[in-house]
């Protein structure tokens, strides 16, 4: 079962709706909404695995121009 989580993405004023697009198109985001509140964006994304998660969120997601902090949330199945 592929591991999944919820990223949630602060970014730069008046870049959301740019973040939201870019990561959106990222191999592994299912869903990249703009909200209001404490984040600016936050993203479904899933992978194989934790490791290819962390790869994800690293190497690909907080190099988004715009992105100043992110967190990401593992979903769990309790």
């Amino acid at each position: 079962m592929a591991v999944q989580a919820y990223i949630l993405i602060q970014t730069a004023v008046g870049k959301a709706h740019d973040v939201a697009d870019a990561v959106g198109a990222i191999d592994g985001v299912t869903a990249a909404e703009d909200v209001t509140g404490p984040y600016d964006v936050i993203v479904r994304a899933e992978a194989r695995n934790i490791d290819e998660l962390g790869k994800l969120v690293v190497a690909k997601v907080q190099e988004v121009d715009g992105i100043t902090r992110t967190l990401t949330c593992p979903v769990v199945h309790i």
